[in-house]
């Protein structure tokens, strides 16, 4: 400014030593300080505090509403309903909806808000949907576009859940797209969000009444518990376990699933993809066309256990770089491929006191990732597993491919109770790194440990 001069580098240094020397005076006198990386204090008796979501206190009653078809707070039997109530108990702060028995038919998912416990009859409570449908569109839309105009009607009504397939124009992959249906004229339908994909017609985009049952996307502390769920497989297309399921979570924190039995999804029973801490238990998932259970690409420390997992093409599938997860206590039965699958990048978790049984091809399988440099499940332990009766003919109780390294296979039982046939117990890939094989039980089978890296 006009009249006014820099002061000199001298005296800027000198301002810098005199506050150096305040600070370090300051420090001196005892003034309380806590040290990189030491513990904070522990919180205790917390209270309600604006905008904290990490501590709260433990309230003696929360809101709770009811949903019946007869009797409760809000009286209904489709998605409607349901999505009322959970809406309505997020929109209080959070707190229980209780689904009284009853068959709720879906034409869309429930979508869950953060802060919220679902919780059923049991048996009693089922939620369901009823027959899929697919239909051409009959004009293109770009990437930028809200809507889409339908070969014919087919069905499809606002307020429907729909998958949109394409085949990309650039790189011949399928792309799908879930979303709403919110207005129409005709056959022309809004949909709740942009599309973002390119559905030309060279592609033979299609649009189908698929969704999952119970869905939600970057929502945290959710519990679902004593609840059935029925896909209706028999009458509806498969939906990749990627884009659905029974129950199908996305880029979500602190789920629990407890005591929920999802049977009949023509996909997965229950799938999370990029989740951290979820918590699946005393679930059943059962007779599903695809995977029972799917803690899916990225999701940290999922917790699964005492589930039953039984009659899927895969019991439990670990997707990709799932880490610090634990299954222990689940029984996996009659799954048509594999009881356990664990594969790409998938690390340092923990397979203890599971029971595998009747797996159509392989008990416990370690996949053969070759996709980069070191991208095989590395640094997992498999303790006290029971394995009985796997594959066919040349079937394998636990079956080590690829270049997976730094597996502990310990403490586990294996058994064949038909006849031996040309079947092994433990099969270790030539390219494979270190594997401990220690105090296992091998019973019935043709060759109990097939070492190929000593051939």
């Amino acid at each position: 400014m006009p009249g006014r001069t820099a002061p000199a580098r001298s005296t800027l240094l000198s301002s810098r030593r005199r506050f150096l020397a305040a600070t370090a005076g300051l420090m001196a006198t005892g003034l309380p300080t806590i040290a990189r990386g030491a513990e904070r204090p522990a919180v205790n008796g917390p209270r309600a505090t604006d905008g904290d979501d990490r501590y709260e206190p433990d309230w003696d009653e929360r809101f709770t509403l009811t949903v019946g078809q007869k009797n409760g707070d809000l009286i209904g039997r489709d998605d409607r309903v349901l999505q009322a109530a959970v809406d309505y108990v997020a929109r209080m702060g959070g707190g229980t909806v209780r689904i009284l028995p009853g068959a709720y038919t879906l034409r869309n998912s429930v979508f869950l808000p953060p802060g919220i416990r679902l919780f059923g009859s049991g048996s009693e409570s089922i939620i369901t949907r009823g027959p899929s449908g697919t239909v051409k569109l009959a004009a293109d839309s770009d990437w930028y576009d809200q809507e889409i105009t339908l070969a014919k009607a087919g069905g499809f009504r606002v307020g429907d859940g729909v998958v949109l397939k394409t085949k990309n124009p650039h790189n011949g992959s399928v792309d799908v797209i879930r979303r709403t249906l919110v207005a129409r004229s005709g056959n022309r339908f809004k949909l709740d969000d942009g599309i973002r994909k390119n559905l030309w017609l060279s592609g033979q985009p299609t649009c189908s009444s698929l969704f999952p049952l119970l869905t939600s996307e970057r929502t945290a502390d959710v519990v679902i518990e004593n609840l059935t769920l029925d896909g209706n497989r028999s009458n509806t297309e498969n939906l990749n376990g990627n884009y659905g399921g029974a129950i199908f979570l996305q880029d979500c924190n602190r789920y629990t699933i407890r005591g929920v039995e999802a049977r009949n999804y023509n996909g997965d029973g229950i799938s999370f993809q990029i989740c951290h801490d979820v918590v699946v238990e005393d679930c059943h998932s059962h007779d599903n066309a695809d995977l029972g259970l799917h803690p899916g690409s990225g999701s940290q420390r999922p917790l699964l256990k005492n589930n039953r997992l039984e009659r899927n093409t895969i019991g439990l599938f670990w997707c990709w770089g799932v880490k610090f997860g634990l299954a222990e206590g689940n029984t996996m039965a009659g799954n048509r491929n594999y009881g356990i699958s664990i594969g790409h990048n998938d690390t340092d978790n923990v397979m203890r006191n599971n029971h595998v049984s009747d797996s159509g091809k392989v008990g416990i399988l370690f996949r053969d990732d070759a996709r980069g440099q070191d991208f095989w499940a590395n640094r997992n332990l498999v303790e006290g597993n029971t394995i009985v009766d796997s594959g066919g003919e040349t079937g394998v109780a636990i079956d080590v491919q690829g270049q997976t390294k730094d597996v502990r296979l310990v403490g586990n039982t294996i058994q064949e109770t038909r006849r031996p046939m040309q079947r092994i117990g433990i099969r270790i890939a030539a390219a494979a790194g270190p594997v401990e094989v220690r105090d296992n039980a091998i019973d019935g089978v043709s060759q109990a440990i097939v070492d190929e890296r000593a051939t």
